[in-house]
């Protein structure tokens, strides 16, 4: 039976005992008030006066009561069989409406919203959370189609160049063959290097990691004494600061964080004398780390765009160790992942200043 029927048949059956019962005490009310047998009076004589008026008994009340309870039990369960069915499809008009887009968007249509109108109950909840269900879905399914886009075309131009390479080499063998192998050993490392941050995108995405009490400052420190000989190398001076920062989560995928936070900070600097400032501590609940650089000017409407996948700027363009543009993409997937938020805001005198904030160590998380 469909939940229409079903629902008909409860207001039915619920309505029908309602009735019975209702009857019944009536029924017997009357019965306190109306004897069983009632005895014949003496014969009137002429003139003796007006007729003694007739007193029913229970005969004659079950004659005149029954077939007229009978009757209204028949039109009860008429009228509630009609009206359930009525009223049953009135508060399912919505769920009708959910089922519909239901289907429509296991078709694959996620453009499509219910947007129920009325007042605020259970079945508006419903087709609203489901509305920013689809919201979501939408979103992130286009982000996923032009993420696969720009990463095929990203991890086609190496595999493009190494063909160009070898097609000239056999063509025209070079006198110097070590040049032809230094070209190709870059560009094929420029490609292990996408192929590897696409990974630990998707595992950021899939959060397959277990959580483990990890400390923002320690992290912040060993991606520092790493990076130093590459910012000795831009003349970038790395100052760190700040408090312990305790937070749960993934060591490798928050050192990833810093590191790439701490890399962009380096190579998107000063041509010389550019400064990082790196931060840990912790506020209002939660663990912050900080990376702050010094470089060239950046719009508000540029940095809200830099942590889309393979986006840079005019100015943030290619070097030597500029990454292969998932740096900021794959901070902003690990910090989503860990239920913490990401910031970028320009700075006044130019370059970034960048905020990550993660539930702190004991905080309950969303």
């Amino acid at each position: 039976m469909s939940v229409r029927l079903k629902l008909t048949l409860s207001y039915a059956g619920l309505l029908m005992f309602a009735g019975t019962l209702l009857l019944a005490v009536v029924w017997v009310f009357l019965l306190r008030y109306v004897p069983e047998v009632v005895a014949d009076g003496p014969p009137r004589r002429p003139g003796s006066g007006p007729a003694q008026p007739h007193v029913p008994d229970r005969s004659d009340l079950l004659e005149a009561f029954v077939p007229k309870a009978i009757a209204m039990l028949a039109f009860l369960l008429l009228f509630s069989l009609v009206g359930g069915w009525l009223l049953a499809g009135s508060m399912l008009a919505p769920l009708t409406r959910i089922t519909n887009a239901t289907r429509l968007a296991a078709n694959g249509s996620l453009s499509h919203r219910i947007q129920l109108e009325g007042r605020a109950d259970e079945f508006r909840e419903l087709a609203d959370a489901f509305d920013t269900m689809l919201a979501r879905l939408e979103a992130h399914n286009a982000e996923q189609q032009r993420f696969a886009a720009n990463a095929s075309h990203e991890l086609r131009t190496p595999l493009a160049i190494t063909q160009t390479l070898l097609d000239v080499a056999r063509k025209e063998p070079p006198r110097d063959t070590g040049e032809l192998v230094d070209r190709l050993q870059h560009v094929n490392t420029r490609a292990i290097d996408l192929t590897e941050a696409l990974l630990v995108l998707s595992r950021a995405h899939q959060r397959t990691f277990a959580q483990e009490p990890v400390d923002l400052s320690l992290a912040a420190e060993e991606a520092a004494e790493t990076l130093l000989p590459l910012a000795e190398s831009h003349g970038i001076t790395i100052e760190t600061s700040g408090e312990q920062a305790p937070t749960t989560g993934s060591p490798a995928l928050l050192l990833q964080v810093t590191t790439n936070l701490l890399h962009n900070a380096i190579v998107h600097n000063l041509p010389e004398q550019g400064t990082v400032w790196v931060t840990t501590g912790v506020h209002a609940g939660k663990a912050v780390l900080t990376v702050e650089n010094t470089g060239q000017p950046v719009s508000a409407k540029m940095a809200s765009t830099l942590v889309e996948p393979f986006q840079r700027g005019t100015q943030r363009v290619r070097t030597d160790h500029a990454g292969v543009g998932l740096g900021l993409a794959i901070v902003q997937s690990i910090t989503r992942a860990h239920d913490g938020t990401l910031t970028l805001t320009p700075r006044s005198g130019g370059g970034l200043h960048v905020t990550v904030r993660l539930p702190a160590a004991g905080a309950q998380r969303s």
